[in-house]
């Protein structure tokens, strides 16, 4: 007879690799043990029986920016990993900018690392930065354990991560190709944006058009095609660069792309005057092209849904569209956002977790994360899907409780979250680990 779990939890509602099944999930030592029939007699330390309550994977998000060291006014590890769980996130990945210094090479990444290291109440792994100058230390930085490069074809917002231009994207791509790595992308083209021409949304929406994201994709394209380095397209906010995307792909390129919650829920006609919490670039573009974004999510052009949470000092959002910092804060909200819209238009859990934990965790090459799968990590969120509540920014444990779903009415309530087995409290003693282990 084998020793005891550590845990059962039981559901009807398991989301598993192949679908939605009545379960007992049962861990031991961290992962996952066993998955057996939902009324099997079990000897286990602990038994929770969830019911009706969902029981999904945690979500994996590789688009988050961390801010620290350096930023700590903006965000920090601590708050930002406390909002991933209670939203049922339970690895994300920290950009490599808005952190000072920005991780552009072994050093820096062991800066990072340190402000991290016991502060993390979920995994956390990181990119690191390709811009003018550093090809000679990618090889080193891949080596250290970065998960892939991160670069900007327009400007970054701050002076420290400039931009590449053509031939620093394709030398970037030469080198990571020589090793296998990735190189995720701001596809924007700087010919092709301009200063807004006044302070209102259109005004900052026409700045930045939808053009200057294809053009980009299309040159990034062509460099990966060029050079056999896997490329990604981070926050698609242009429904237009779909169908190239889908034909790049279906060549053969090694080309992939993301989305983020709110290019899937908010619409430019929505954005009330002077609310520069909608404010982020690429921007928010109308109805009609967030449709075009679900479409290339049902196709599986677009393959994963991550946040791109980008918060900033309040003082910072002030202003006009024309000069307030461009991001968006929403870690702790991306599932029930995202599920509330996915599901008003006929998606199932399983098509949410497939973009926002099993899609993440194969771009990055997670292999113990984002399934429901004996041997995984068990990494669980319990969720009630058919629960609805009020976005409320003082509940949020974001450093700034700014959000443009302020007073929205969501579905879908995380009801708890486990990393390796054992709940996570955001009040109690922080068990993240840094990525990889």
């Amino acid at each position: 007879m084998h020793e005891p779990y550590d845990l059962v939890l039981r559901s009807r509602r398991v989301l598993v690799p192949d679908g939605e099944r009545s379960l007992a999930v049962c861990v031991r030592g961290g992962r996952i043990a066993a998955l057996e029939p939902r009324d099997a007699a079990l000897r286990t330390v602990r038994d929770i029986d969830l019911g009706e309550v969902a029981l999904l994977p945690g979500l994996v998000d590789t688009h988050v920016h961390v801010n620290e060291p350096g930023r700590t006014a903006w965000e920090g590890f601590a708050s930002a990993t406390r909002a991933a769980a209670a939203g049922g996130v339970t690895t994300l990945v920290d950009m490599p900018l808005n952190s000072l210094p920005p991780t552009v090479g072994t050093a820096e990444l062991e800066v990072k690392r340190a402000a991290a290291r016991g502060r993390v109440f979920v995994d956390v792994g990181f990119w690191a930065g390709a811009v003018p100058g550093n090809v000679p230390a990618l090889r080193a930085l891949h080596e250290a354990g970065v998960l892939g490069f991160k670069c900007f074809t327009a400007p970054s917002g701050v002076a420290e991560f400039p931009a590449l231009d053509p031939g620093g994207v394709r030398a970037a791509m030469t080198e990571i190709a020589s090793f296998g790595g990735m190189l995720i992308v701001h596809a924007e083209d700087p010919a092709r944006l301009s200063e807004p021409a006044g302070p209102g949304y259109p005004e900052f929406l026409a700045s930045r058009p939808g053009a200057a994201e294809g053009a980009a994709i299309a040159m990034v394209a062509e460099l990966s095609r060029e050079t056999g380095c896997r490329a990604h397209i981070v926050h698609l906010s242009d429904g237009g660069a779909v169908p190239a995307l889908r034909r790049w792909q279906g060549q053969g390129v090694a080309i992939s792309a993301e989305t983020c919650p709110h290019y899937l829920t908010l619409s430019a006609e929505e954005v009330p005057a002077g609310a520069t919490e909608f404010k982020c670039c690429p921007p928010i573009r109308e109805s009609a092209n967030r449709e075009r974004l679900w479409g290339g999510l049902a196709e599986g052009t677009i393959r994963c849904v991550v946040s791109d949470h980008s918060p900033c000092a309040p003082e910072l959002k002030r202003g006009d569209f024309a000069t307030a910092w461009g991001g968006i804060s929403s870690l702790q909200l991306g599932l029930p956002v995202v599920w509330t819209a996915a599901r008003a238009r006929g998606h199932s859990l399983a098509d949410v977790v497939r973009w926002m934990a099993s899609g993440p965790a194969d771009l990055v090459g997670l292999a113990g994360k984002g399934r429901i799968a004996v041997g995984h990590d068990a990494d669980l969120v319990a969720f009630a899907a058919d629960a609805s509540f009020v976005v409320d920014p003082g509940a949020l444990h974001h450093r700034h409780p700014l959000t443009p779903y302020a007073g929205r009415e969501l579905t879908g309530v995380v009801r708890g979250t486990w990393l390796r087995g054992e709940p996570v409290d955001p009040a109690g003693a922080p068990r993240g680990r840094l990525l990889p282990a």
